[in-house]
Parts: structure tokens; C-alpha cells; sequence
């Protein structure tokens, strides 16, 4: 019996990868992707298969500049290499 940490990541993927697209999935995917800390300090959205993200201020900017490699991975794994391609960060 496989415990369920190693595919709970996949199937709630899965799920979110079918939903419509949508500015709630968007912000919900990115919720799952970074957190509740981070979540709560940004504002994404998804245009033409960039990820645009909004941060409170410089210090979160920074905090999402250095791992955006790992943030962008994450994303793609709940909406798709094909929905997002990028990831711009702001603040």
C-alpha cells in the first residue's frame, strides 16, 4: 500500500487540470502552488500563458524572485505546461 503523500500531489492536479479555465482556478492553483502566506500577499493572473504576479511589496517581490524557478514548476504541474509558460513577477 502506497501512502497517500506520494499521489495526493497528483490527483489533486488532475482535478485541477479539468476545471474551466478561470480566474478563481488561477488563483486557486497558485494558493496550492505557494502557500498561504505568499497567496495572501499577491495577485495573479493569467494572460496569454503568462502567469503575472502581483506582490504587496519589494520584499515579497523578492522572496517570489528567488524561487520562481521552483514556483513555476508548481504551477505547471496544476495547470499545465501549456496554460503557463512563464511567470512575471511585479510589485
Amino acid at each position: 500500500m502506497d501512502p497517500v503523500q506520494s499521489f495526493a500531489p497528483g490527483v489533486v492536479a488532475d482535478i485541477i487540470r479539468r476545471q474551466p479555465p478561470s480566474p478563481g482556478k488561477t488563483a486557486f492553483a497558485w494558493s496550492v502552488a505557494v502557500g498561504p502566506a505568499l497567496a495572501r500577499v499577491t495577485t495573479v493572473e493569467l494572460r496569454n500563458h503568462n502567469l503575472i504576479v502581483m506582490a504587496r511589496d519589494t520584499r515579497w517581490q523578492r522572496e517570489l524572485e528567488r524561487a520562481r524557478d521552483t514556483i513555476l514548476v508548481r504551477v505547471q504541474l496544476l495547470l499545465g505546461k501549456d496554460v503557463v509558460k512563464g511567470l512575471y513577477i511585479n510589485a
